[in-house]
């Protein structure tokens, strides 16, 4: 096994990726299927810091800070990706994260869900109303003696 290099962790940070935008995100309504390319490079960690510096007045800032930031060509200014169309805005701010690993792939989400204790958060919210906050703060054995609990109930009934 090789270890890496500073240079191998610092790689990501200066790419950039060719990104297509379907033609009924840009508002064209021509049915056509012809696609635009616009330039992104993945978020580092110090753009993330400047969006959650930025967003302390404004959370709903966030999305078009990291537009701003990522956007390689055209060029955007923080005005300019607050004005975009709101699919727009959502088809690029989605390959933005996918390309800075922000986001997790669809089949990997899926994966997660049906681990059995995302399962099991899940049911504690669902039977208590509890909050994801609420769920998270639970222990191991917090969350086993609740399944217990409902499945006692479950059986009982």
């Amino acid at each position: 096994m090789a270890r890496i290099t500073i240079d191998d962790l610092m790689a990501g940070g200066n790419a950039t990726h060719e990104i297509e935008l379907p033609l009924d995100f840009l508002g064209n309504g021509s049915g056509e299927s012809v696609c635009h390319t616009v330039v992104l490079r993945p978020l580092t960690v110090l753009h993330l810091q400047k969006v959650s510096r930025g967003i302390t007045d404004d959370e709903n800032l966030a999305a078009s800070m990291m537009i701003h930031l990522a956007m390689v060509d055209p060029e955007l200014s923080l005005e300019q990706a607050m004005s975009l169309p709101a699919g727009t805005a959502r088809n690029i701010l989605d390959n933005i994260n996918r390309i800075s690993g922000l986001s997790t792939p669809r089949d990997e989400l899926d994966a997660l869900v049906s681990e059995p204790l995302a399962r099991a958060c899940y049911i504690l919210g669902k039977e208590f109303g509890w909050t994801v906050q609420e769920v998270s703060g639970l222990t191991i054995g917090q969350i086993l003696l609740y399944l217990q609990m409902i499945n006692n109930d479950r059986q009982a009934t």
